[in-house]
């Protein structure tokens, strides 16, 4: 009834040198490539208390001038233990000649975020474009994000304008590239 449909010729990559070459275009974000993994703390001004979390972050690239992002985050308790799943995303990030970022991200709870940005040396800075919304989401008019590498770490710094608040700081995650 189907015929037989080969693997994926063009696979993503998430380390530089295996798979495909990367883009020219992406030589600005190539550092972002990897799987990275750690925690953070978050706040926002409608919750009842602040919350620790730990988070998986992995970009990678099939060789066209764009990553593909994906993140995962976990509440903790205070001894680290795992609570519940929190929140999700993923994305894409493309990068223009003049190293500006476009950069898209969906969310399982009815949010889609279109971002600008600029990359400067290790520093990564995003803010958003426009924000759309399906009924049942919450109400979020605005983020920012910023992108801090550094030897192996990765600091992000997360703002955000929701539920009738302005734009002030959500969230803090610090990651290290994962070598496994």
């Amino acid at each position: 009834m189907f015929e037989s449909v080969q693997d994926n010729p063009y696979p993503d990559s998430h380390v530089l040198g295996a798979g495909p070459d990367p883009h020219p275009l992406l030589t600005p974000v190539l550092p972002l490539l990897g799987r990275w993994h750690g925690r953070g703390e978050g706040r926002y001004p409608t919750l009842e208390r602040d919350f620790r979390y730990e988070q998986e972050v992995t970009f990678s690239h099939d060789g066209r001038p764009f990553l593909r992002y994906e993140a995962r985050a976990w509440l903790i308790d205070e001894s680290g233990a795992p609570v519940r799943p929190a929140g999700r995303e993923a994305g894409w990030w493309r990068v223009t000649p003049d190293a500006s970022l476009d950069v898209v991200l969906a969310h399982p709870t009815g949010i889609v975020e279109t971002y600008v940005g600029r990359v400067s040396g290790t520093e990564i800075e995003i803010e958003t474009k426009d924000v759309a919304l399906t009924p049942l989401a919450k109400e979020v008019t605005a983020t920012r994000r910023h992108y801090a590498l550094r030897s192996g770490e990765m600091t992000v710094t997360h703002d955000m304008a929701a539920v009738g608040q302005p734009l002030q700081h959500h969230l803090t995650t610090h990651l290290r590239l994962r070598t496994d």
